[in-house]
């Protein structure tokens, strides 16, 4: 009992470090949170759990392994991913609110809850690298002589799905507080510029990965 408890114990901790460490995924939160609202945000992080719970899915299925070995299969996932990102940092570019003056203040349109779900997931579920990390940190720390209980690891798995929902949610609630939000406002053209660069440089560097 004990040991199992290390098991998703550690799972839960490792992931929350990696959530948490620069990607895709804190430049999607941050951009949706600050050029939309809070809502938008904290679906987006619903998007975020969504592609989690997928990526936890085929590890525990062992599908992982096949994705990682193949080239054809890996690279087809790493070029799609690569382009939804440079199509969203180009959006976000050359949008009409990039243009904007220091100090007026703008609302941008919303988008819909279904529209920003879908954004989290596609750029969690298209991100190669989470391939790899997930792989990573089940083979790391589960000792395949010994495997626990794969209710165990449907267990860990919610747990990060959890984990990064809550994580990404946060980000979204404090990047809406009424001081971040007002200093966002001032200067959101230069926001969306810098946001969107973001975006293109990251899809630039997951197309010419090697690995």
């Amino acid at each position: 009992m004990l040991e199992n408890l290390v098991i998703i114990g550690t799972i839960a901790f490792v992931h929350l470090l990696g959530a948490m460490s620069p990607g895709p995924d804190l430049a999607m939160s941050v951009r949706n949170s600050l050029t939309y609202s809070r809502r938008t945000g904290i679906f987006t992080a619903v998007g975020f759990g969504l592609g989690v719970a997928v990526h936890v899915a085929y590890c525990i299925a062992g599908i992982a392994v096949v994705i990682a070995r193949s080239i054809l299969v890996f690279s087809t996932i790493k070029y799609l991913g690569a382009a939804y990102l440079l199509y969203v940092g180009i959006r976000s570019v050359v949008s009409r609110q990039a243009g904007m003056e220091t100090g007026t203040v703008t609302k941008r349109e919303d988008v819909s809850p279904l529209t920003a779900v879908r954004m989290g997931f596609l750029t969690n579920i298209l991100n190669p690298k989470a391939t790899l990390f997930f792989l990573g940190l089940f083979t790391v720390v589960i000792s395949p002589t010994a495997p626990p209980p794969r209710s165990i690891l449907v267990i860990a798995g919610l747990v990060m799905v959890v984990d990064t929902v809550l994580w990404f949610s946060f980000v979204a609630v404090f990047l809406n507080e009424r001081h971040v939000r007002s200093f966002f406002e001032r200067f959101q053209g230069y926001f969306n510029r810098a946001f969107g660069g973001l975006l293109i440089l990251l899809s630039i560097k997951i197309a010419f990965s090697r690995d």
